[in-house]
């Protein structure tokens, strides 16, 4: 039986970690208590997800004492284990407490069979290694990037398929999941298209809900963000992912169906607009900065209010002297830190996530939790420029929640591969 020693940022990171590992021995080394106990009272995700460790621990004690082990539910055990340094290296000073974790560790690969450390931090897998333990990532939540379902695909089909498609406004296709788009081609190499989106209720590919999409003026100027507005501005789809490098568009086209949707006259659906983002380092409390929450928040939403600026300063409907401060104090519009979106039910509101790759899958879970009825959530974001120092392109909460929500009726993806801003930002996407 193989033994698994975890780091605290494994736990943090995963609260259901302690039972990730089925039919194994699972061991939390004391100094993981300790630091989880500092976290405790910290009103942010981590705090969470500390707590949340410890009640799981507290109930594991009713089985026996966690110091002799406990048997857990799926098979294996799990216990906490006091800190051992035999064997560690004079170098490591013992008053370090990922040193004495990885004591622990070291102490147990002699006598515990085969022994493996599960930590997040790459610095610290690579102290194990050099002290000669087997060591590994947390793989649980992690998806491959390069698969990612990317929301649609190419089909080749006779040019009899494209005509009928038009004429009739379906066309019956194998292999695709609900929403996922079709651009069709003419297999004969002939210059007949169409564009067409799986429908669940039809069982077929669908016309997109506007031929020519247009949102707060804005209009598409490639296929993928066609795709996106259709997705957008259909309100069965409750959520929307799309994942992109910077001067994709997916922030901008995600806003301007925010404001048509909430300010726009007959075709809102929406009392509010909630865009949050995940301040860096993630999860944390933007208690520590100075000033008032707006202010707090303004730093770290300056893309978000430049798309906003842009989006207003553009005629469009009677609306045209509105700005971003009015939309403020009149409640039709909300930012806020992720960290604060927990305990919150959001209903009617048409909630924007920019940045959302920096998010954990656990936080992820909390936040789409939280939407109420008739609510849209959208999530935007490049998995490929993150913040997180425990995340990367295929741990993060945005990969996760594609893979795991592909499939479902209410939600819809589209992956950006064009860069519209600009050549040197297309460029700075591709080189650097």
């Amino acid at each position: 039986m193989k033994t698994f020693v975890l780091d605290t940022n494994v736990i943090i990171h995963d609260p259901e970690a302690l039972f990730a590992f089925e039919g194994s021995k699972v061991v939390i080394p004391l100094p993981v208590i300790e630091e989880l106990d500092t976290f405790k009272r910290s009103n942010d995700e981590r705090g969470r997800a500390a707590r949340l460790v410890a009640r799981s621990l507290d109930n594991l004690r009713a089985k026996g004492r966690l110091s002799d082990g406990v048997p857990l539910e799926h098979g294996g055990t799990l216990r906490v284990e006091m800190i051992h340094d035999n064997g560690m290296p004079k170098a490591f000073a013992q008053d370090s407490k990922d040193n004495q974790i990885l004591g622990v560790a070291k102490y147990l690969s002699g006598k515990d069979g085969h022994v493996i450390f599960i930590s997040k931090d790459i610095n610290l897998r690579i102290k194990a290694e050099a002290i000669g333990l087997d060591t590994q990532d947390y793989e649980r939540e992690k998806v491959n990037i390069t698969e990612l379902y990317n929301g649609f695909k190419e089909v080749k089909v006779p040019h009899a398929d494209i005509d009928k498609f038009y004429k009739e406004k379906r066309l019956a296709l194998d292999g695709f999941i609900p929403n996922e788009f079709a651009i069709l081609k003419d297999i004969e190499g002939g210059s007949g298209s169409a564009l067409g989106r799986w429908d669940a209720k039809a069982k077929a590919l669908v016309p997109l809900t506007r031929s020519e999409p247009v949102a707060w003026g804005i209009k598409p100027l490639n296929t993928e963000q066609k795709f996106a507005l259709d997705l957008l501005l259909n309100p069965d789809i409750q959520l929307v992912t799309l994942v992109g490098s910077a001067g994709s568009g997916k922030t901008l086209i995600s806003l301007a169906a925010a404001l048509e949707q909430t300010m726009g006259g007959d075709s809102k659906l929406y009392r509010r607009l909630l865009v949050a983002r995940p301040v860096i380092p993630v999860g944390h409390d933007i208690g520590f900065l100075p000033g008032t929450k707006q202010e707090k928040l303004s730093s770290w939403m300056g893309a978000v209010y430049d798309n906003l600026e842009f989006l207003l300063d553009r005629p469009h409907r009677e609306e045209t002297d509105i700005d971003v401060q009015m939309m403020l104090d009149d409640g039709r519009l909300e930012v806020e830190a992720v960290t604060y979106l927990r305990g919150r039910t959001l209903p009617s509101q048409y909630i924007l996530i920019d940045d959302a790759q920096n998010l954990t899958p656990h936080e992820m879970k909390t936040i789409v939790s939280r939407a109420g009825k008739g609510a849209k959530i959208v999530m935007t974001g490049d998995p490929f420029q993150i913040d997180n120092y425990y995340l990367d392109s295929a741990s993060n909460g945005l990969t996760n929640l594609v893979e795991r929500f592909k499939g479902q009726t209410l939600f819809g993806h589209v992956w950006f591969s064009k860069v519209e801003r600009s050549p040197i930002a297309a460029l700075a996407s591709e080189l650097l």
